[in-house]
């Protein structure tokens, strides 16, 4: 419904629909120590002078295996997108997530352009944490924030520090998902050319990840994905050079993977197979 909603606004102000992609949440409803964790604050501007949130989970033991850079979808805010990373750290991985502007503690207010230089920011403030230093970098974006993971990846001055990419229930298109939330609903179905146009295609994923090369690339997207269809996920893997890989995962809905024990356990192995030693191979 509050999906429906935005798009209706959208309709009625007829000044482009792009923030129906961004649905922060200004309030933290935990932190990792309700969960068992250590972590630091991270307090961080942007070159446009926008002050940022985020924590740093260190690794149970260090030196790490390697610091996982996440990127969480667009809703809320870390605190509630938490879930998805905070069993890393007790299985050797620090984990560096941040809020987008506008989003938990991070002022500000969403853009595309703006959560995209957020992104850039975020990936040169993690390699001046201690626990970065001398450990591989793997980039993980869910939803959104894979769109943006496999954007900052392409555009990074940072891109030979980066060991990995991992993107779960992302799109291979901004334009594209916007036309199939405007079909969804009978008002909007009319619409969805036009509107859909009025959002910049600038951070198209789909190309940018068909720029990424000699990267290990995970994609994985639930076969049963309401909200971001499974085709985007194996239109992403299609367009991804090798090294590569596609996680399908059956009777999977979105950003779900990581709810299952089984599926952390494969990940895991995963990197694990990806580094020796804090060193990727």
């Amino acid at each position: 419904m509050k999906r429906y909603l935005a798009l209706l606004l959208c309709v009625v102000l007829l000044s482009g629909c792009s923030q129906f992609l961004f649905y922060p949440h200004p309030s933290l409803i935990r932190t990792p120590t309700d969960v068992g964790l250590e972590y630091r604050d991270i307090q961080f501007s942007t070159q446009d002078g926008t002050q940022l949130h985020g924590w740093m989970l260190p690794a149970a033991t260090q030196p790490a295996t390697a610091t996982v850079l996440f990127m969480h979808g667009n809703a809320e805010n870390i605190s509630t997108h938490l879930g998805s990373v905070y069993w890393l750290p007790e299985r050797g991985f620090n984990v560096f997530l941040f809020d987008y502007r506008g989003y938990g503690q991070s002022a500000g207010e969403p853009s595309l352009d703006g959560v995209h230089q957020d992104a850039q920011r975020a990936l040169e403030v993690v390699f001046e944490q201690t626990e970065s230093e001398g450990v591989p970098l793997v980039l993980f974006g869910q939803s959104l924030g894979g769109a943006i993971a496999i954007s900052t990846v392409a555009n990074s001055a940072y891109r030979g520090r980066i060991k990995g990419l991992i993107v779960e229930s992302s799109f291979s298109s901004y334009q594209a998902i916007a036309r199939e939330a405007l079909g969804s609903f009978w008002l909007t179905w009319p619409l969805q050319w036009p509107l859909s146009l009025s959002i910049s295609d600038a951070y198209h994923p789909g190309r940018a990840i068909e720029r990424i090369k000699g990267l290990p690339v995970l994609v994985i997207h639930g076969e049963q994905d309401s909200v971001v269809a499974h085709h985007h996920g194996e239109a992403l893997y299609r367009l991804a050079n090798e090294p590569k890989q596609l996680w399908s995962i059956s009777g999977g809905q979105h950003i779900n993977t990581f709810n299952v024990v089984e599926n952390r356990e494969r990940l895991v192995d995963y990197l694990n197979a990806l580094f020796i030693n804090g060193k990727a191979i």
